[in-house]
């Protein structure tokens, strides 16, 4: 299983920010844009540095002796002094902005976007005060495989490379198959057999399947115990039944929240069409039969856990998840996690037939050098990071330690991608055995590859704990290739202008906070659809939806075609 999804219950990626883009001709390649200061002095080996390093470090972790901590500051001579915050997203991104405040801010901010990280209007905004060092002399003169992978890859160029041609901060490159299509649906298989159904392939044909998990006790205990479909807060429920009605776009996992679409090439929002009001009444129906979970749209992911790591009898028929894992223990004695299986994306009654791609990588940084850092500091972080870039870096900073956490593979050896050679295999912990403090893990997902991902050596048993990426990778084909490939609004390579990112920031949040509002309003049945539509509708408009996509659009249209 992937490290960026192992512990999926603490977020896979923050929100991301709708932030515009458009490129700017003055710079050839990585190399130093137009008005910038003249290249570095060469400094050859690793002279000794004291680096001051803010990072987010998990309750289980300790950076200061984590092993591949130790290999790094032994291969660059670097003595590393730790800020550390939590994997709390809302006081991880509080301490990282009080010490921008106060001036006490660290010479490198190491972070991990599922918790918390700069977004391109923070590197603007402090990249213009020259609180944040651009990256461009530092990659072309130390870093040949950071330039390398952004000369290889345009989105990850794009996506890294503000308006004025600078990098004011690397952020990370996750090819995460499964995490591409997040609004999946998983459904005890179990209960199905038992009660002699099939996979609902529609709307219709779910809500049959669910009224038979309500009434028809398929966990045998006697008890009207059942769950049929539960959510959790972030894991929510409309993406997925959403796109038998309408395209949408939206993620879970607090990716993407946004109903952006492009439609014969202008950007527009889903969320005040017809398909989206029909989406909402059918989940309103389900609601209203008891067969959504009161708890779906409240409760946080542990509650959901708890649902389905039930004592006893399993009680969870299915639910809205990127994986099983976030709501049911994996590898557990019992192997209740084994009954689940994904579910398609169903037909609705007109037709619709969708699937929602969420880009896998977080646009911002991760990697942000800031103006305490001496140069002798600057060089010496950007040939760390570099070395993430190899395959040598990321195995050991994503996994650890070599015969301890993974190891190479043995003949006969599978990899995730049958048709190329295993790189490297995960050693499985046991379930509930504390961490090893052995890597970085997603603190050093840098240049995640498909190439990477595929490489890695898994069971062919997708019900074993070591075959769980199989399971996630054999499970994502059915939803791939049905997102509206025509609709998909390229947020990631989009940049908003300085001038207008605060304006943009507030109509994004009004309009994103005000569109799941309304709709859990509409789904639980405290507004009306019939009677309350029509004023929801001409809400949006007077939040300035008009010219939240009017900015939109002007940005577009600069990104590179």
């Amino acid at each position: 299983m992937s490290v960026s999804i192992k512990k999926h219950r603490l977020a896979v990626t923050s929100g991301l920010c709708l932030l515009s883009l458009g490129l700017a001709a003055c710079t050839s390649g990585t190399g130093t844009p137009t008005g910038q200061s003249a290249p570095l002095p060469t400094i050859t080996g690793n002279p000794a540095v004291t680096m001051n390093v803010f990072a987010p470090q998990g309750p289980d972790f300790d950076l200061a002796k984590n092993a591949f901590t130790q290999q790094v500051s032994k291969k660059f001579n670097i003595t590393f002094q730790w800020q550390t915050t939590t994997y709390d997203a809302g006081p991880a991104k509080e301490k990282r902005q009080i010490a921008l405040a106060s001036g006490d801010y660290p010479d490198l901010f190491l972070l991990i976007p599922w918790v918390d990280q700069f977004t391109q209007a923070d590197l603007l905004k402090l990249g213009t005060q020259g609180v944040v060092v651009p990256l461009n002399q530092l990659i072309d003169q130390y870093a040949p495989n950071i330039k390398k992978a952004l000369d290889a890859n345009p989105d990850y160029k794009a996506m890294a490379t503000a308006p004025d041609g600078k990098i004011y901060g690397m952020p990370q490159w996750v090819d995460c198959y499964h995490c591409s299509y997040q609004g999946k649906l998983w459904m005890n298989s179990t209960w199905l057999k038992k009660l002699g159904l099939e996979q609902p392939k529609t709307t219709e044909d779910m809500r049959k399947v669910l009224q038979a998990f309500k009434t028809q006790d398929p966990n045998g205990n006697g008890k009207a115990d059942e769950v049929p479909l539960s959510a959790d807060v972030r894991d929510v429920l409309i993406p997925y039944f959403m796109n038998a009605f309408v395209y949408d776009p939206q993620g879970t996992s607090g990716n993407n929240n946004s109903a952006l679409v492009l439609r014969d090439g202008k950007v527009d929002l889903q969320a005040n069409k017809d398909g989206w009001r029909e989406g909402l009444t059918y989940l309103n129906s389900l609601y209203k039969e008891d067969l959504i979970d009161k708890g779906a749209f409240t409760q946080n992911a542990d509650a959901l856990q708890q649902q389905g790591d039930n004592a006893g009898t399993v009680i969870l028929g299915s639910s809205t998840v990127l994986h099983p894992g976030i709501f049911v223990t994996l590898g557990a004695d019992d192997k209740r996690d084994t009954q689940y299986d994904a579910v398609a994306p169903l037909t609705g009654p007109n037709g619709a037939n969708f699937s929602a791609y969420n880009f896998p990588s977080v646009p911002g940084a991760t990697f942000v050098l800031t103006n305490k850092a001496s140069a002798e500091v600057q060089i010496q972080a950007i040939k760390m990071l570099d070395y993430l870039f190899t395959t040598e870096g990321e195995i050991n900073g994503l996994f650890g330690v070599e015969g301890r956490t993974w190891a190479k593979p043995q003949p006969g050896e599978v990899a995730l991608d049958k048709a190329i050679k295993p790189l490297y295999r995960q050693i499985p912990q046991k379930a509930g055995a504390k961490p090893q403090n052995a890597a970085w893990q997603a603190m050093a997902q840098y240049n995640n590859t498909e190439q990477f991902r595929n490489a890695e050596s898994i069971s062919t048993d997708v019900y074993a704990q070591a075959g769980y990426e199989r399971r996630l990778f054999e499970a994502t084909k059915l939803y791939d290739g049905k997102e509206d490939k025509a609709q998909v609004y390229p947020y990631w390579k989009v940049w908003i202008d300085p001038a207008q990112s605060a304006e943009v920031a507030t109509l994004q949040t009004n309009i994103e906070n005000y569109v799941q509002q309304n709709a859990l309003q509409f789904i639980t049945g405290s507004k009306d659809i019939t009677k309350d539509w029509d004023a929801y509708v001409k809400g949006l408009d007077g939040l300035g939806l008009k010219r939240y996509l009017e900015i939109q659009q002007t940005a577009y249209e600069k990104v590179p075609k």
